[in-house]
């Protein structure tokens, strides 16, 4: 029986792959899931982006670079290859979209976020009708990051009608406007009618948009998807069993300055690269004293922070260790163990920022606790994470440490943006 019998068959939810401009098809890149959200209920779940599924990091960043050189491609046939700007959507292509400003060389990166931060004023916003947290916060800590002259590269793991797009480039050509857009994605799954309409959507506005992918498909979404899911049995979201013992918890601080980004929330400029890199290696060194080289790895990233996890994981895999890479996720997907679908573990815990940001929502993590028997997991978080609501008995540690389970929390030092700023204006 195939792979994706129970998706596909059961409830008629499947991706047909229409082209590709590089090779990648639909059916490799996204696997059918289903999430209980009562605005959309199907969820393609991505094989390369490390969120919902452990990915090696190699296969992350392949894919990352091909996308960077689709949009690299499109912007040189416009004459337009310099002082590029590249966005990522929170919180899914946070990483993504770092992965593809190093590969372009951008000027500046910078992703979306959901957490506010009193240091950063909001530049824009936009919303995300479909996705379970709607809003998004543009939240560079100079505007000058967003506002520079060249084009702009928006990347998202996938677009399926193209409107998120659109209300962010209209919500930044209300304070910033500019003639060129591309929009990235791993796969596009707009319709023809879609497609039009953002074709019209680019024409009001007045700007280029062009849009780029690994693979074009076609969704078959039966009409009455959302009701069938949520009449569906609610899933045990809680991996821990009555009286199962807690693993052992070590603790190690990362070695990072304040007056380095550790990712794109607030913006990262190509100069902040080098640094950053030194980072990543005492990073991924502070960590590689503490495992066992000879047993699989999970590092897990914590919903935003996608880009620092998985730029250690692809360290530690350079050096010949077995590693995949994943983050937390705000998104209650349908978890159901049956072989073949991509969401056969899952676990819900207190979001660890829930008392100072206010945002008691809870949050999700799938397949980390699949896996090969001694699989090492290591958690990484910033200080901004790590609270006591991190290691409560409702929180995310203890669910990855039920039923025995050991874990790393490796904790990364918030950045200090007095200090990135004197950094920048020195270098």
């Amino acid at each position: 029986m195939s792979d994706r019998w129970w998706a596909e068959t059961h409830l008629g939810l499947r991706a047909h792959h229409v082209e590709s401009s590089g090779g990648h098809t639909v059916d490799e890149l996204i696997v059918p899931g289903l999430r209980r959200n009562p605005r959309r209920a199907h969820l393609w779940v991505s094989t390369v982006l490390g969120k919902h599924i452990p990915v090696a990091p190699s296969a992350i960043l392949r894919a990352a670079d091909d996308l960077a050189d689709l949009a690299t491609a499109e912007l040189s046939r416009r004459g337009l290859d310099a002082d590029i700007t590249v966005f990522g959507f929170a919180e899914t292509a946070t990483g993504l979209g770092h992965c593809v400003a190093h590969r372009m060389a951008a000027a500046v990166y910078l992703h979306s976020t959901r957490r506010t931060h009193p240091q950063t004023p909001v530049f824009a916003t936009f919303t995300e009708g479909h996705s379970h947290a709607t809003d998004h916060r543009i939240s560079p800590t100079d505007a000058d990051l967003i506002a520079g002259p060249g084009p702009l590269v928006l990347v998202d793991d996938e677009i399926s009608t193209g409107d998120t797009a659109l209300d962010a480039i209209a919500s930044l050509q209300a304070v910033v406007p500019r003639e060129v857009y591309v929009v990235a994605s791993l796969v596009d799954m707009r319709s023809d009618d879609d497609r039009a309409r953002c074709a019209a959507a680019a024409l009001d506005l007045g700007v280029d948009v062009a849009f780029v992918s690994l693979a074009r498909g076609r969704a078959e979404i039966p009409a009455d998807l959302v009701d069938r899911v949520l009449a569906l049995p609610a899933p045990d979201a809680s991996p821990r069993a009555a009286g199962a013992p807690s693993g052992p918890v070590d603790t190690v601080v990362i070695p990072w300055s304040a007056s380095v980004p550790d990712g794109g929330r607030h913006g990262f400029l190509v100069g902040d690269e080098p640094a950053f890199a030194d980072h990543v290696r005492l990073a991924a060194d502070a960590l590689a004293e503490r495992l066992d080289a000879d047993a699989p790895v999970v590092v897990i990233g914590h919903e935003e922070l996608m880009y620092l996890p998985l730029r250690i994981a692809a360290d530690l895999e350079q050096r010949g260790w077995d590693v995949r890479s994943q983050t937390t996720t705000r998104s209650p997907a349908h978890v159901f163990d049956h072989p073949g679908y991509p969401l056969r573990h899952g676990m819900e815990f207190l979001a660890p920022e829930a008392r100072w940001s206010g945002d008691a929502t809870r949050r999700h993590l799938y397949n980390a606790a699949a896996g090969e028997p001694g699989t090492q997991r290591v958690l990484v978080v910033d200080t901004p994470a790590d609270t006591a609501e991190l290691m409560s008995p409702d929180g995310v540690v203890a669910a990855l440490t039920a039923a025995g389970r050991a874990l790393l929390v490796a904790v990364v030092g918030a950045t200090d943006f007095v200090a990135l700023a004197r950094a920048r204006s020195d270098s």
